[in-house]
């Protein structure tokens, strides 16, 4: 309180209410006497709720809500776990017990049916409904495809010793004057050619990926790789529909009456992968020799223009690599192919572009290096999808066909972009 004599602050608080009269212009409590002699004669702790009085000082002790346990036995709400303050960690153990709420209901059945939800499974017959016998839930049948466990990039680099580099030159070799003979003979016999290595190539690729556990159907896969082949032969590409059509309902068919339960997606999506890697991207090559797509056997041509470039891009690029690659061009799918051996393949398959395509009519120089440009980009890069491929099953090679090579898949894999590649830049660049 303020003194009113020298106007400073010495006195404490003694807690006791001043006594005003009427005539005090001091503003005043009404009741205060009143409350202090309660507040006097009020015991320290409650005796009903155990409580300190609310004028006493704060103790920091959190009370009992209720008592944990029932104090009768026959009291039905004893059983159920009463609610207690927690303040330590082993207070918010949970309790073993849980509450449950059917011994309410004495023996009467409990109705747990919704009035929203509406029994479709229940037939009337003469007025009393006839319960139908409970749908099976469907069951989902095992992958048989196995997990690759080990690393599929092992081994890969065995064909970095010279016996091999040369059994593989020699290998290549054979094999180009094998083809490159065949074209004297006319575009029929280069289409059955063709065909017989787009029948080998599918059933290598089936071969892989059974080697992993999948189902694919192999005898219906070739079988459809060489009807597309000699359907567009005579029709063209507009067969490229009815043929996978047919595919599609007979590898039904085939999965419907197998006489082992087999994943289908499993089968049947590995056939139709291989159908249309293998047999409608080799169909191009096919396309092209036929008579009807261009006149004066320029087909040939156009077909030899994608051989050649392919061959050289992949010899250039095998050989500058060996010499000179350093980095990869992508180490996850194939740590052999190196950005230095694409730049090599690159080069030597513009200069062929340049000066051997011109050597048949109607290639022209400048077209033979606009079809080079275009090769050199998805060479490589066939290349590499069949390497995704093969590190997906966890296999090195797709077959042993080629001593040097692998399969006839592991050579032919550029080829299979370069074709339809070819075919639609010459609409492009109007080469007919």
């Amino acid at each position: 309180m303020k003194s009113d004599d020298d106007g400073t602050y010495e006195d404490e608080p003694t807690g006791q209410f001043p006594v005003t009269s009427s005539s005090d212009p001091r503003v005043t409590i009404t009741g205060a006497e009143i409350a202090s002699e309660i507040v006097e004669d009020a015991p320290v702790v409650d005796p009903e709720t155990l409580l300190p009085h609310w004028t006493d000082a704060p103790t920091g002790q959190v009370p009992i809500v209720v008592a944990r346990e029932g104090t009768k036995d026959d009291d039905p709400w004893s059983a159920v776990p009463a609610p207690a303050w927690r303040e330590g960690e082993a207070d918010w153990v949970a309790h073993e017990g849980q509450f449950d709420a059917s011994f309410l209901a004495g023996e009467a059945k409990v109705d747990d049916s919704r009035p929203w939800e509406f029994d479709l499974s229940v037939e009337e017959v003469d007025d009393e409904p006839v319960a139908e016998a409970p749908r099976p839930e469907p069951r989902r049948e095992q992958r048989t495809r196995q997990r690759v466990t080990h690393n599929p990039l092992a081994g890969r680099a065995v064909r970095q010793t010279s016996n091999s580099v040369s059994l593989a030159t020699m290998t290549g070799i054979g094999l180009a004057i094998v083809v490159f003979g065949v074209f004297f003979a006319g575009p029929l016999a280069l289409s059955v050619l063709a065909l017989i290595a787009l029948a080998l190539a599918a059933g290598e690729a089936f071969a892989g990926f059974r080697s992993v556990g999948a189902h694919p159907a192999t005898i219906l896969g070739i079988a459809a790789v060489l009807t597309l082949g000699i359907a567009v032969y005579n029709k063209g590409l507009v067969v490229v529909g009815a043929v996978t059509v047919l595919l599609v309902i007979f590898g039904f068919i085939w999965y419907m009456f197998a006489p082992t339960k087999i994943d289908v997606l499993d089968g049947l999506g590995a056939t139709f992968f291989v159908y249309a890697w293998v047999g409608v991207l080799g169909s191009y090559a096919i396309v092209m020799l036929a008579p009807h797509t261009y006149p004066h056997r320029n087909g040939m041509a156009f077909v030899f223009g994608a051989l050649a470039l392919t061959i050289c891009n992949d010899a250039a690029a095998l050989f500058t690599g060996r010499w000179f690659g350093s980095h990869p061009l992508n180490a996850t799918l194939s740590p052999n192919k190196t950005i230095e051996g694409t730049v090599g393949g690159t080069i030597v398959t513009l200069i062929a572009g340049a000066l051997l395509l011109p050597v048949m009519s109607p290639w022209t120089a400048a077209h033979g290096v606009e079809a080079a440009v275009a090769l050199s980009i998805v060479v490589p890069l066939g290349d590499l999808f069949e390497s995704m491929v093969k590190r997906t099953l966890g296999l090195k090679d797709f077959g042993r066909l080629l001593p040097g090579h692998g399969g006839l898949l592991d050579r032919i894999d550029g080829l299979l972009f370069a074709l339809p590649t070819m075919y639609y830049l010459l609409h492009v660049i109007k080469l007919s």
